[in-house]
């Protein structure tokens, strides 16, 4: 006897769509860990803090590679401490941001669980304004050529 399968296989049609929502919810936990702000102290200077509370400096790396500027952590020791509530996350994490054309990143410190990254906006001379004085003639200056009028 052969069993028609074709109403299970209907019953599973819009599902695909719930796990692609179950894998975009865990996508957005991971794209917004760790918490930052990113603060621009003037016109060609600004600063991303990062809070990584739980972190030490070794365990964090942050590298800046054609633009992007790259933070990763991991813990290096794993506790096997009885949590009764653990609302400190202590997983490995990798951000990243775009720098626009020449950002560069003068500095970072880790202070109190805050990594401060300082970064500030350097344009090459060759590629400021610059303003171009325009010469003005007199009209004592010019020279009319003499002809017939038409």
């Amino acid at each position: 006897m052969r069993y028609d399968w074709t109403p299970l296989w209907r019953s599973t049609i819009g599902f695909d769509r719930l796990f692609d929502a179950l894998d975009e919810v865990q996508r957005t936990a991971e794209e917004t860990y760790p918490p930052y702000n990113i603060e621009r102290l003037d016109e060609n200077r600004f600063q991303i803090s990062v809070a990584l509370a739980g972190f030490r400096p070794d365990e964090v790396a942050l590298t800046v590679e054609q633009n992007v500027l790259s933070l990763e952590g991991g813990k290096t020791e794993k506790d096997e401490k009885t949590f009764l509530h653990r609302g400190i996350s202590a997983r490995d994490f990798k951000r990243q941001f775009t720098l626009a054309d020449h950002v560069e990143v003068k500095g970072a410190c880790f202070e109190n669980g805050l990594l401060v990254i300082d970064l500030q906006r350097e344009i090459p001379e060759a590629m400021k304004p610059r303003r171009i004085d325009i010469n003005g003639g007199s009209p004592s200056n010019f020279t009319q050529i003499e002809g017939k009028a038409a």
